[in-house]
């Protein structure tokens, strides 16, 4: 992951990316794990989570598979099941691209600067 970010940074610049992580797993996935957690990968990617109904909801909306025990005690093992993607957004939030884990870090950057090269609107680095 870290790769791929820094080979669009070294292309396009700072702030052309906002690297956006969900959990699959708010039970044990609280701000403070995630930001331990995605530190690992990269200092930029911003870590979010939420209620089992609200990971839930954003997971069928991007089609994603997950099976995590919805009432979860404290404690209580389990595993998670998911689909392992990168979404790429453009700057309107519409879909562009699933990177999965059969891409490269240089064939992921590529597809990642090439979708930023074509896009014609403005792009808000702040």
């Amino acid at each position: 992951m870290a790769g791929m970010i820094e080979a669009v940074k070294e292309k396009h610049g700072e702030g052309v990316l906002r690297n956006v992580f969900i959990t699959c797993d708010p039970a044990r996935d609280t701000p403070q794990v995630l930001k331990s957690y995605l530190a690992e990968f990269h200092p930029e990617v911003l870590g979010l989570t939420g209620t089992w109904q609200q990971v839930k909801d954003v997971c069928k909306a991007y089609r994603v598979y997950f099976s995590t025990p919805a009432d979860v005690k404290p404690g209580q093992d389990y595993l998670v099941d998911h689909s392992i993607y990168f979404y790429l957004m453009d700057p309107d939030g519409d879909f562009v691209e699933a990177i999965g884990r059969n891409f490269t870090v240089p064939a992921a950057a590529k597809v990642i600067n090439d979708h930023i090269a074509d896009w014609k609107g403005k792009i808000d680095r702040s």
